[in-house]
């Protein structure tokens, strides 16, 4: 090969690579999320789905809620999905996230020992709580500023229960995900509290069940939110936009409700396609 014929073809590939549309080089988005909905395998469902319908491909953060938020605070995601309502409108006013959409909800729900050593089995969650800590019965605490480390905590204030005060060697901070809290309470015979989706799909239950569920307190709502691409120029607007309208359309919410585990649903979709 001659030196200009070479010269010429680096030129024409050059050329071609430059007439590629950037959306073409690289459909994709980062969607920053929670363990749960990772954990839970729910993105292994619904991603495919919207990939075949968009060509867009979906690379998720899984991390817990404050950490997510952190992330996209960096610029370092194109969407959030997480579930702290609190927290996420807070990240909204700040201008940091464009709008926040409801998608979906389940719950939290309270494992223990099967043998349930603190007797709380059936109580609310408030009453639960207060025993454990009354007979300092082994907690598990996520600690990792997560969704459900805050769901926890502001479940902890509401049995008037004061950690700060109140904490020993029975309440273990891990500071680490739901998998590996679960693990860490089944090897301790430990109580935590979960979302039910990841629990759903815990592959190592052990001696662990559900000892308290249902109580309206332990209601886990879900949203999204486009990071705010005029404050981060690099987010894929367009592109993290569509993921939105559709996990809120007819077609994402018919895909998350049809998503089970054992037969049983993880998450009930209820997106009204209004903002907040």
């Amino acid at each position: 090969m001659t030196h200009r014929y070479a010269y010429a073809l680096v030129v024409s590939l050059l050329a071609a690579a430059l007439a590629t549309p950037v959306s073409a080089q690289d459909k994709s988005i980062v969607v920053a999320s929670t363990t749960s909905t990772q954990d839970s395998g729910l993105f292994g469902h619904i991603l495919p789905l919207f990939k075949a319908k968009t060509g867009i491909d979906v690379k998720v953060i899984a991390q817990g809620t404050g950490q997510a938020l952190d992330t996209a605070r960096r610029g370092d995601a194109d969407v959030v999905f997480v579930h702290a309502k609190a927290q996420e409108e807070k990240f909204v006013s700040e201008g940091q996230g464009v709008k926040r959409f409801d998608v979906m909800y389940n719950d939290f729900v309270l494992i223990g020992p099967k043998t349930d050593p603190a007797g709380v089995k059936g109580k609310d969650i408030v009453v639960a709580l207060k025993t454990i800590q009354e007979k300092a019965a082994p907690f598990v605490s996520r600690g990792d500023k997560s969704g459900t480390h805050s769901a926890e905590l502001a479940l902890w204030k509401q049995a008037g229960v004061d950690l700060e005060t109140a904490k020993g060697p029975w309440y273990r901070e891990i500071g680490q995900g739901m998998g590996a809290a679960l693990n860490t309470a089944g090897a301790m015979n430990a109580y935590v509290v979960s979302d039910r989706g990841t629990w759903l799909s815990f592959k190592n239950p052990g001696d662990l069940a559900i000892v308290v569920e249902g109580d309206r307190r332990l209601f886990n709502q879900y949203g999204v939110i486009l990071v705010n691409p005029e404050k981060h120029p690099t987010v894929k607007k367009d592109l993290g936009q569509s993921f939105i309208d559709w996990l809120i359309s007819p077609e994402g919410q018919a895909a998350i409700a049809a998503y089970q585990v054992n037969g049983k649903q993880l998450f009930f979709p209820n997106a009204e396609k209004k903002a907040s």
